[in-house]
């Protein structure tokens, strides 16, 4: 009998080794054998902006969003202004040519967002959470930030989501 508890025992901790070692689940967060290609076109918004894939890996998990792409001045400064929805896997990314200190502000946003500062190497700086509707605060970023992710509102803690973590939204 103790040896089959034995290795019933060493089974066991096999199998959690393994799975400790286990490659990030995908996706929502569901499902290890998912993939999430950055950067993938998926078309164009009816705002007329690209669509790409973007990443996020927090903890052992890749979640995997679509958003669209404000690269210009004036899409940047139009953003999610009069929008009224954002489904959870969707975003709006803003990617900036240089490193800077970020400002944003909700005036004319409808909906409440999670606004996530991303550094250089990729890692979230900070992240401004549940935003104020048509608000003209400041929402600066706490470091310069090469891009800013905005989500909708509560996402990032219902994901677990947080400073440290991962965005990728291009193929290096």
């Amino acid at each position: 009998m103790h040896l089959t508890l034995t290795k019933l025992a060493t089974t066991a901790f096999l199998v959690a080794s393994l799975s400790a070692c286990a490659p990030p689940a995908t996706g929502n967060g569901k499902g290890p054998n998912a993939r999430c290609n950055p950067g993938a076109a998926q078309g164009t918004s009816p705002a007329g902006l690209d669509l790409i894939t973007l990443c996020i890996e927090s903890k052992r998990t890749v979640r995997q969003f679509t958003v669209e792409a404000a690269r210009s001045g004036e899409q940047q400064q139009q953003g999610l202004m009069f929008r009224t929805e954002l489904a959870d896997n969707v975003g709006m990314i803003f990617p900036f040519n240089n490193p800077r200190m970020a400002s944003f502000w909700m005036k004319n946003t409808v909906i409440s967002l999670d606004i996530i500062f991303i550094k250089a190497d990729g890692r979230i700086e900070n992240i401004a959470e549940n935003t104020t509707p048509y608000s003209t605060d400041s929402v600066t970023a706490t470091a310069p930030v090469t891009a800013v992710l905005e989500l909708r509102a509560g996402l990032t803690r219902e994901l677990g989501i947080g400073p440290g973590d991962k965005v990728v939204w291009q193929s290096k």
